[in-house]
């Protein structure tokens, strides 16, 4: 049994400061992103394409990255195929995903399209070891082919690897996390659609490789790239529902270049929730222009009432940070107590069922230096007050405005206070005080 070796790297470690945080980590190729948060920090497990004037993939090692706030990014660990069972060097390192169970991390890996193995270590920056010295999921296993991985934990705390293209099959892994519980079976996917089957007629490649799974509300959700279909149970039948990125998404200078396929190629990521918060982190070549030379972005994930996902933002922004000069829309928080995001009539997100000492978090808020006061679009209902402190609920106080309900026959209106004079970067935390259990629905709010 080999045992792994730690590597750090300090060339590597990338705090990217200024305003854009999409990419994440800029110029470094980290693509085929899975978020994990372990002991209140996120764990980015990525591919790592080589170079920007690489003319075909080219990937020699797997990284681990980690972060506090989904903003600054540093290196964790770079695990090796000479380290594992390859035995050697690989320039086919291909997507990977980690996971945790009873204080042990798992570190899942693709051998190009063909294999996947496994490393474990007690931390989820290594060192790590190989305790199989073979694949995982070896070549041949099923009709599909045994790469691009993701793992799901369903209640009850049962694990799955979830793997494959165009078919895609479903194991439940041992308790030991190392070795499968049961035959793999196919998952059904009623009318799937996908970047090189738009219309439904592409049976032959009706999907994309890169699946993953995960939860909400009592739903699976099984998704390829942007596409995704839901089920009851996480074996399936899934029925297709749709793209989570369509024409509308991106701002401007981020829908081009795309892949041959067009914008819908290529999104290979996972889901993750962090603070009560849905994120998409997935690839993106438009700052790089170069397919084999992948950039990774996230993104804020809002739910339907009927448990769809509505159309991501494809943008320079990200998440984890906010811009004084426009318009902050509420469910964009970055963490959040009590309230839950509600969709609107028109199709938007408000956040709702607010209580007395309930309060949204919206970290880096940049470019407040000269605003004077705030105002919030709130429902016409509304009453009682929103605090403003510095940091945390318990934070200094920085403003008090009172949110009585709107004199106007709108659905929303827009009361606002004077702010004291504000630094460039503040973290901004919203508390709202007030009797009942539904004080206000918050829409946004923008700083004049």
């Amino acid at each position: 049994m080999k045992k792994l070796i730690f590597l750090f790297i300090p060339l590597l470690i990338f705090q990217t400061p200024g305003f854009t945080k999409n990419p994440i980590i800029p110029n470094k190729g980290a693509n085929d992103p899975h978020i994990r948060i372990f002991n209140g920090k996120a764990y980015l497990s990525a591919s790592h394409d080589k170079s920007i004037d690489s003319k075909s993939f080219s990937m020699d090692d797997w990284w681990l990255w980690s972060s506090d706030n989904l903003v600054d990014w540093k290196p964790e660990s770079v695990l090796k195929p000479d380290d594992t069972y390859i035995g050697k060097p690989f320039s086919s390192c291909w997507a990977t995903d980690i996971a945790e169970r009873n204080g042990k991390y798992y570190w899942y890996f693709s051998e190009g399209n063909e294999q996947s193995g496994v490393v474990v270590s007690d931390s989820p920056a290594g060192p790590w070891k190989d305790p199989l010295g073979k694949p995982l999921l070896a070549s041949g296993l099923t009709p599909t082919h045994e790469y691009d991985m993701g793992i799901a934990e369903d209640a009850s705390d049962n694990f799955y690897i979830v793997f494959g293209v165009w078919d895609y099959y479903i194991a439940k892994l041992n308790k030991d996390m190392i070795s499968l519980a049961e035959k793999p079976r196919r998952i059904e996917i009623k009318n799937p659609r996908g970047p090189y089957n738009p219309d439904g007629k592409n049976l032959e490649k009706p999907t994309d490789d890169k699946p993953f799974i995960h939860s909400y509300k009592g739903k699976f959700y099984l998704s390829w790239g942007c596409f995704y279909a839901m089920a009851d149970n996480i074996y399936g039948p899934y029925n297709y529902t749709g793209s989570i990125i369509d024409a509308s998404s991106f701002a401007p200078g981020y829908e081009k270049p795309t892949w041959p396929a067009g914008f819908l190629q290529g999104r290979h990521g996972s889901f993750f929730e962090w603070h009560n918060q849905w994120y998409f982190t997935y690839c993106d070549i438009s700052q790089t222009g170069n397919r084999y030379f992948r950039d990774t972005f996230i993104s804020y994930v809002h739910f339907k009432e009927n448990g769809e996902m509505t159309s991501i933002r494809v943008d320079g922004i990200g998440v984890g940070e906010y811009d004084a000069n426009q318009k902050i829309e509420a469910e964009d928080y970055f963490n959040a107590s009590g309230i839950t995001q509600k969709e609107t009539k028109n199709g938007g997100f408000v956040v709702g069922d607010i209580e007395n000492d309930d309060y949204l978090v919206f970290p880096n808020v940049k470019n407040l230096s000269g605003k004077s006061s705030v105002g919030f679009k709130i429902a016409k209902n509304c009453s009682g007050t929103i605090e403003i402190h510095k940091d945390s609920p318990s934070g200094e106080l920085l403003a008090s405005c009172p949110i009585a309900g709107a004199k106007t026959n709108t659905v929303f209106d827009t009361v606002g206070c004077k702010l004291p004079q504000m630094i460039d970067k503040q973290c901004l935390c919203l508390v709202f005080k007030g009797k009942g259990k539904r004080l206000c629905q918050l829409d946004s709010f923008s700083f004049k």
